[in-house]
């Protein structure tokens, strides 16, 4: 008697969970006219992670350690195991230490990188990673797009040159995410000197509804020039609580107050998302 009881009851389990299921999957077919970008709380560190109307999913960057894995189990449903596209923009610890634990969780399609020559522990053990579980390795340039599907794609705008000897902030991997008359302008550690540059060769073009602080809100980055240009209507600090940088810096906060562009922050908020319809970017 009690072993039909518990059958019938592992039974009821199982409807419940397909029912979960089904209707878990009809509500995200419902928002599939909707990109989403989500700036991860995973401390001091930066890991973004997208997904287009079409449904490709794409990550960039992985944060300091496993905590990306926590943090995308809430944007994405358990059986989902795939990742279409990881951009690791530069190969600082606190930007790729999590994308080992990424590579190994989920079957990724195409990593990007910038093709900087360091070796480091995070940077050795994701390059393994690539190889081992058998994503495609691509080495970012400018003029590159990752195309989305239904409008949306991601425009790589730096490095525009061979960045295996630059230093890693300054080689990082710039992307702009478009998705109809919306943007999200995504930075990396990238400093003022490229800033600068990407504002003389791109102008009115980097205009974006969204920037992210580059560096975590250092004074190094968030140029007056460049946040003019970008003209958002929010700024993003991806930054751990108490952090030992100082990040953001008092100079990047007034520069944004000045301006009159509202910042939200990981530290404060936890996970912060922002969805596009292709005309209006809302936080969610």
């Amino acid at each position: 008697m009690r072993h039909s009881v518990r059958i019938q009851g592992l039974v009821i389990l199982l409807l419940l969970l397909l029912t979960v299921g089904i209707w878990y999957a009809v509500f995200r077919e419902d928002r599939s006219e909707i990109l989403a970008v989500s700036f991860l709380d995973v401390g001091q560190g930066d890991a973004i992670f997208i997904e287009a109307p079409s449904g490709r999913q794409v990550l960039i960057d992985g944060g300091p350690d496993r905590s990306v894995l926590r943090e995308l189990s809430k944007v994405l449903p358990w059986w989902d195991r795939s990742i279409d596209v990881v951009i690791a923009t530069h190969p600082d610890a606190d930007h790729i230490t999590g994308l080992v634990d990424v590579l190994q969780r989920y079957k990724v399609g195409h990593i990007f990188h910038p093709g900087v020559d360091k070796s480091t522990g995070p940077a050795e053990s994701m390059l393994a990673s690539v190889a081992s579980e058998g994503a495609q390795e691509v080495i970012a340039r400018r003029g590159q797009v990752i195309e989305l599907g239904d409008n949306a794609r991601i425009e790589i705008l730096f490095p525009d040159r061979d960045v295996s000897d630059v230093e890693t902030n300054t080689a990082s991997i710039v992307t702009r995410v478009v998705y109809g008359d919306t943007a999200f302008m995504l930075t990396g550690d990238s400093p003022q000197s490229i800033e600068k540059y990407l504002s003389q060769v791109d102008g009115e073009a980097l205009h974006a509804n969204i920037l992210k602080a580059g560096h975590h809100g250092s004074r190094t980055s968030s140029s007056e020039l460049f946040v003019g240009f970008v003209s958002p209507e929010y700024a993003v600090f991806s930054r751990g609580c108490d952090n030992s940088y100082g990040h953001p810096h008092q100079e990047v906060i007034d520069l944004f107050k000045k301006f009159g562009v509202p910042t939200v922050d990981t530290c404060e908020e936890g996970t912060v998302t922002f969805v596009s319809d292709g005309r209006v970017v809302a936080k969610r």
